[in-house]
């Protein structure tokens, strides 16, 4: 909720500059796992400078590298444990140094990625240096997204659903990247070289947007983290979630109707007595366990949601093929199928929090919503996938696949943004950014368990 003295986002430029900067956290992310069969390909012998496309079909029967699982695991331990430290440590590194220069070390590694297209080497040099890569890109990933998410608390929660947005527009983005580069009908090194130079474009636009904040005032206003009164700040807590419930059509309760009327009655009222002594007049800094304690079921929540989604996406989804045979379309089926449209349904899901919030954060169909994606997991992997010795094809009909991973990918998007949103207002206003940080951190952990459980699913197919 904007403060009542708050400055306008004057052309929502504060928005539109958050929503940059979730698409710039997540391009690297989604542009390697989106090139998974470029660095395949490397992995099996020398690159093929006259292969049509990038997304060229290599095939390694024994699959000696496991490239899919290990370049999943290790981009999300770093983000777990970077995520961890930037919990504890960023009050002693100031914002704009973890921030810019998360950037700046993104932008260098990746325009690496981008030199190594035209270096030849032998496929185990390349992929201790692409896997040494991604490691650091998420290492400052972790920072960056925690910083940012910490920013985010002390916002209305609209900022965070349109960063949340931008992430979910990074993945169309990596998808359309990689269509265009197969259709385009250049080699394979001109084409894999402008493929990972697109996301470096990226991330300089997130760079100058966040340079821009510190100039515009609504910014600043909210960024500044001045102290409150403890008595101003939870009113004002208490009356976002009643603003919210309208927003969303909920009908408010006897204690809520009740707890307006004192909202209005308090601003009238004379000054309140004096506390007693063991009542503090200025709150503190913020407990992390007592956060903890308030958000503990939204937070496993989260995990949940990305454990299962980092557990089959992309080391067994990648590997479903279509069952109509040799064809353009069996060339396009998992690049469209797989990748593009898990990436709109996943930005639509995460969009949908803008209009409404449901259920709200004292519900219990939350957690029941969450434990149903779990079957997803024996969906996906009895689709059709060719490379397997021991679950039989259940599914081997593309529509099959096409239909699991649009509900895959919407409840994704949803439930994470509704995560995030709700998280926030189960706390107090000076409690918001120790609750995006441990928010950040928990989303970390999912997508780690996510990634280490793919090993052992793929081992089952």
């Amino acid at each position: 909720m904007a403060r009542g003295d708050a400055p306008q986002d004057s052309y929502h430029l504060v928005g539109i500059s958050f929503f940059i900067l979730g698409l710039g956290t997540l391009l690297p992310w989604n542009f390697f796992i989106t090139a998974i069969p470029y660095f395949q390909g490397r992995l099996v012998g020398p690159f093929n400078s006259t292969a049509r496309t990038l997304h060229t079909n290599y095939t390694d029967p024994e699959d000696s590298f496991n490239f899919n699982n290990w370049v999943t695991l290790l981009s999300q331990l770093p983000l777990l444990l970077f995520t961890l430290l930037n919990s504890f440590l960023y009050q002693c590194i100031p914002e704009v140094v973890r921030i810019l220069g998360s950037l700046l070390a993104i932008l260098l590694l990746f325009a690496l990625t981008a030199a190594l297209v035209k270096v030849d080497m032998s496929p185990r040099p390349f992929f201790c240096i692409t896997l040494a890569s991604v490691c650091l890109i998420n290492s400052f990933g972790a920072v960056l997204q925690g910083s940012l998410f910490g920013q985010l608390g002390t916002m209305p929660s609209t900022y965070s659903t349109l960063f949340l947005s931008g992430q979910g527009l990074a993945g169309i983005f990596a998808a359309l990247a990689m269509l265009m580069s197969m259709a385009s009908g250049m080699d394979a090194q001109t084409s894999a070289l402008g493929y990972f130079i697109t996301p470096c474009m990226g991330i300089l636009m997130s760079i100058v947007c966040y340079l821009s904040l510190s100039h515009l005032k609504f910014a600043r206003y909210y960024l500044a983290k001045k102290p409150l009164q403890a008595q101003p700040q939870e009113l004002e807590t208490k009356a976002e979630l009643l603003q919210s419930d309208e927003k969303n059509g909920i009908p408010h309760s006897p204690q809520k109707v009740a707890l307006t009327l004192d909202l209005d009655s308090e601003k009238e009222l004379e000054p309140e007595p004096e506390p007693e002594p063991d009542e503090p007049q200025v709150l503190g800094k913020p407990s992390v366990f007592i956060v903890f304690q308030k958000i503990w079921l939204t937070a496993l929540c989260l995990v949940s949601v990305f454990t299962v989604t980092l557990s089959v996406f992309p080391a067994i989804t990648a590997m479903v093929t279509s069952s109509t045979g040799p064809g353009k379309w069996s060339q396009f089926f998992n690049p469209v199928c797989c990748f593009l449209l898990f990436n709109i349904m996943d930005w639509l899901g995460r969009s949908l929090t803008s209009y409404f919030l449901w259920p709200d954060e004292d519900s219990r169909l939350l957690p029941l919503l969450v434990c149903l994606r779990f079957l997803f997991v024996p969906l996906f992997m009895l689709c059709h996938i060719p490379q397997r010795t021991r679950l039989p094809i259940l599914f081997p009909q593309d529509t099959y696949f096409i239909t699991f991973m649009l509900l895959f990918a919407i409840s994704n998007g949803y439930l994470v943004s509704l995560t995030m949103c709700l998280a926030p207002k189960q706390v107090l206003q000076h409690e918001r950014e120790v609750a995006g940080a441990l928010m950040t951190f928990f989303l970390a952990l999912g997508l780690s368990c996510g990634a280490a459980l793919s090993f052992l699913f793929k081992a089952l197919l």
